[in-house]
């Protein structure tokens, strides 16, 4: 048996970056349901937490994981299950873009304590600054559709 620890730091939006989760008693809702769903689906999720028009989640990868299939199973099955319940008046999508980076042993408990204060942290930052932070950070390139 393979014993493998890697955490992974996924950070995605709502479509369009729309304010859809507006309440914390919603949010509360589908953070609980995207840790149900993905521990039935042998996912671990360490840590979740976010705001309005996002959400932040800890990983640890299992050895047959990868980003693409637990991006897949987490945002696609939670929106089919928020628009199904009508969680939120209106249509619900994810956007189809995410940050994913890695996390290290050292760094665990900065990452969670990040996470766990994402209503105090957007009092005074935007998701679109946090975004733009990200993309300095951890040297990602911001591409601009041509049109």
């Amino acid at each position: 048996m393979p014993f493998i620890k890697v955490y992974i730091h996924f950070v995605w939006s709502t479509k369009n970056r729309e304010q859809s989760l507006v309440t914390k008693e919603i949010r509360q809702m589908v953070w609980q349901h995207i840790r149900e769903n993905a521990r039935e689906k042998g996912v671990f999720i360490d840590f979740i937490n976010g705001y309005s028009d996002h959400c932040h989640c800890l990983v640890s990868l299992g050895v047959d994981q990868t980003i693409q299939k637990i991006m897949q199973l987490i945002k696609g099955e939670s929106s089919f299950w928020i628009n199904k319940h009508k969680i939120i008046e209106q249509k619900f999508e994810w956007q189809d873009e995410y940050f994913a980076v890695s996390v290290s042993e050292s760094m665990i408990d900065k990452v969670r304590n990040y996470i766990k204060n994402q209503e105090e942290h957007h009092k005074t930052k935007t998701f679109e600054q946090e975004y733009d932070e990200f993309i300095l950070k951890y040297g990602f390139e911001k591409f601009k559709d041509n049109q």
